[in-house]
C-alpha cells in the first residue's frame, strides 16, 4: 500500500508503522471492555479462556496473508508491574489463543515466545496521555533479548488493547530492527477512532515528530476489526 493511499490517516503516510497489519476483535467497550478489566484488574484468570477465543478469532483474518510460521511474542509488562500484577494479561491471551488456532487453523505453526521481548523501563500507564505522550511514554521501552531468537522470523505481536497504537509501534520497531522479517498485531479490543469523519484517523496527526518515523523499509499497516471491517 503506497504511503499516498487516501485510506490511510496523515500520520500514518508520515510515519508508516512497522508492522504489516494490525488486526482487533471489537471495540473496547462495553462487555468487552468490562471483561478485559475483570481479567486485568480483577484477576479472574478463568476469563482469559474465552477472551483468547476471541482474539483467535481477530487472529484469523490474517490467515490469507500471514506466513504459516510465527513467533507469538506478547507485549511484555515491566518486572515490577508483573510483580504487582501477578501476570501478563497479553501471555494468558496469547496461551488461549493459540491453543484455538490450532483447531479452527492447523496449517499455522504458532510458536509461544513470551521471553523475546522485554520491556526496560517502567513506562507509565498509557490511559490519559495524548497521542504524542504515548509515543514518548513507549519509545525505546522494549529490547529484544536474543537477537538470534528473531531474525529472519515473522513475530505475531499480541496485546490485549489497542489505543493510538504507540506501544505495537515501539515493540515491533524494536523487533525489526532486531532482524524480525515482518510483524503483525493482533489485539483483543482497539480503541474509538479519534475522528469519527475520516473512517481511518486512528492517530491524533498534530504532532508527529521525525523521530516517529520507522526506517524506509518498514511496510504500512493495513488495520482492521473483526466486527467492523474496514474500521479503521
Amino acid at each position: 500500500m503506497p504511503a499516498s493511499d487516501p485510506t490511510l490517516c496523515r500520520t500514518c503516510r508520515l510515519a508508516p508503522p512497522p508492522f504489516v497489519r494490525a488486526v482487533a476483535f471489537g471495540l473496547y467497550q462495553d462487555r468487552l471492555k468490562a471483561a478485559i478489566h475483570a481479567l486485568k484488574y480483577d484477576r479472574l484468570h478463568p476469563a482469559a479462556h474465552k477472551l483468547g477465543k476471541m482474539l483467535a478469532t481477530a487472529i484469523a483474518q490474517l490467515a490469507a496473508e500471514a506466513p504459516a510460521e510465527m513467533l507469538v511474542v506478547p507485549v511484555p509488562l515491566h518486572r515490577s508491574k508483573h510483580a504487582e500484577r501477578g501476570f501478563n494479561q497479553a501471555r494468558a491471551l496469547a496461551v488461549y489463543a493459540i491453543r484455538a488456532l490450532r483447531s479452527s487453523h492447523p496449517e499455522w505453526r504458532l510458536t509461544l515466545a513470551s521471553s523475546t521481548l522485554m520491556r526496560l523501563r517502567a513506562t507509565a500507564s498509557q490511559a490519559g496521555l495524548t497521542p504524542h505522550q504515548r509515543r514518548s511514554n513507549v519509545r525505546a521501552a522494549f529490547l529484544v533479548s536474543d537477537p538470534t531468537a528473531v531474525t529472519a522470523k515473522h513475530i505475531l505481536l499480541i496485546d490485549d488493547i489497542f489505543t493510538t497504537g504507540a506501544t505495537a509501534r515501539a515493540a515491533a520497531r524494536a523487533l525489526i530492527r532486531a532482524g524480525a522479517a515482518s510483524v503483525f498485531v493482533a489485539t483483543l479490543a482497539r480503541a474509538r477512532l479519534i475522528n469519527e469523519f475520516s473512517r481511518v484517523s486512528f492517530f491524533d496527526d498534530s504532532k508527529v515528530s521525525s523521530n516517529d518515523t520507522p526506517d524506509a523499509t518498514v511496510q504500512q499497516a493495513s488495520i482492521y476489526s473483526s466486527q467492523d471491517q474496514p474500521s479503521f
